[in-house]
């Protein structure tokens, strides 16, 4: 096997990887959506109202997540709009197919929203937000056409100067654009998701910072060194003074001759100071 064909399978095998992680995406937030509908028909009262909000019940594990319903005629919607939970629908939106009645589902993600949505270098500063419209009663979802002005989404958070409007569509991709000249409003033209982004703040290089302290290290074990040879010299030092200082003592206390030897200048002793002793008298 080639290197080119090697090289071509590692691309389509890392291909499919990716997309099956992005296909994996999209079916968790449409599975998420569907899931939000499911509980907020079930937490209607036998008669719902048309026109009011219910809120719905969510299970322990959507602790932060609120999510509500409204069901309204599709007359209504087509001449009034709607405006509940932050989003303000203006009139003449079209939503087909046709139904007789339709249920506007809301949701705020809350504390989990960095877990079902985010954005590559980005910070959310908002909860994620969002809406979708299904035929009254089932899970039939309705598209959305606006022939009159956009849809605004207001986020219930401070101002940010850096902040940028960014919307979640579908099929896994996300949109960024500038905010409103409202404070904290977002205008978007279809349902899905929504929220407030801005730069994430840029990450200390771990390679210089590993560098700096190569260097450091290296500095410092040259210091070491340095000090180490400093302190050999002056013991070394200290030692010659004190035999020098020894010497001349010695020198002080009996001076001798010296005679030449060779190129040699050697000490000589004028003097016996033990003179022989024979042990006794006998002369051979």
């Amino acid at each position: 096997m080639g290197f080119e064909t090697r090289l071509i399978i590692i691309s389509f095998v890392m291909l499919s990887c990716l997309c099956s992680l992005n296909s994996s995406t999209q079916q968790q937030q449409q599975q998420l959506d569907d899931m939000f509908e499911e509980y907020a028909l079930n937490s209607l009262p036998t008669r719902p109202q048309t026109g009011v909000l219910y809120n719905a019940s969510l299970p322990s594990n959507f602790t932060g997540v609120q999510v509500s319903m409204v069901r309204l005629r599709w007359d209504s919607f087509w001449r009034k709009g709607a405006n509940y939970s932050g989003f303000l629908m203006p009139p003449r939106i079209f939503a087909y197919p046709f139904f007789t009645r339709l249920d506007i589902v809301y949701s705020n993600l809350g504390n989990q929203s960095s877990f079902y949505y985010n954005v590559p270098n980005h910070t959310l500063v908002a909860p994620v937000v969002g809406f979708n419209i299904y035929a009254s009663g089932n899970l039939t979802k309705l598209n959305l056409t606006l022939f009159g002005g956009p849809i605004l989404v207001e986020f219930p958070v401070p101002q940010h100067e850096k902040a940028k409007c960014v919307v979640f569509y579908s099929n896994g991709t996300y949109e960024m654009s500038s905010m409103t000249t409202q404070e904290n409003m977002c205008s978007v033209r279809d349902q899905g998701h929504f929220s407030m982004v801005v730069p994430s703040p840029k990450k200390k290089d771990r390679g210089k910072l590993w560098k700096w302290w190569v260097f450091g290290f290296a500095v410092g074990v040259l210091g070491l060194l340095l000090v180490g040879f400093i302190v050999f010299v002056l013991i070394r030092i200290f030692r010659m003074a004190s035999i020098g200082k020894m010497e001349k003592e010695a020198e002080k206390n009996e001076v001798l001759d010296t005679t030449n030897v060779g190129q040699s200048k050697m000490p000589l002793a004028t003097v016996v100071r033990t003179q022989p002793t024979i042990e006794n008298d006998y002369v051979p």
